[in-house]
């Protein structure tokens, strides 16, 4: 396990869950950009584990398939389905006009939902020895 390479997933992720909640702040909320860092988020936290059981993660944006190899090592991983379900229509269809219908509502419930992924990870994400 490259606890390094574990770290800097685990780092990136965090930062666009933090970028998805500074854009909560914006005058006009860019619910589809916000979503989208949204499904990034879980898609690298997911990652994440996939490299701390020493495999490598293919290049997916599908929540479904990272989650369900996740669950192959961790049977608890499926209680995150409706969450990957929700997000992963975020992964490409947001970054450009299609003519997505997205409310405040939809924004706030992507927010928590990646929270709940991170969170989730993380706890399963354990080193030996410290974590420096």
């Amino acid at each position: 396990m490259d606890k390094i390479t574990i770290n800097e997933w685990v780092s990136y992720s965090d930062m666009d869950l933090s970028s998805a909640k500074y854009l909560c702040g914006m005058n006009q909320k860019p619910l589809e950009i916000i979503c989208y860092h949204c499904q990034q988020s879980a898609e690298k936290m997911l990652k994440a584990y996939w490299i701390y059981k020493n495999i490598n993660p293919p290049r997916t944006h599908d929540l479904e398939l990272l989650r369900a190899e996740c669950e192959n090592h961790d049977d608890s991983f499926a209680k995150l389905h409706d969450m990957c379900k929700r997000l992963n229509g975020y992964s490409t269809q947001p970054r450009y006009p299609s003519g997505i219908d997205l409310l405040e509502s939809d924004m706030l419930l992507a927010i928590k939902d990646s929270e709940k992924i991170a969170e989730f990870v993380k706890e399963r994400i354990v080193f030996d020895g410290t974590d420096d």
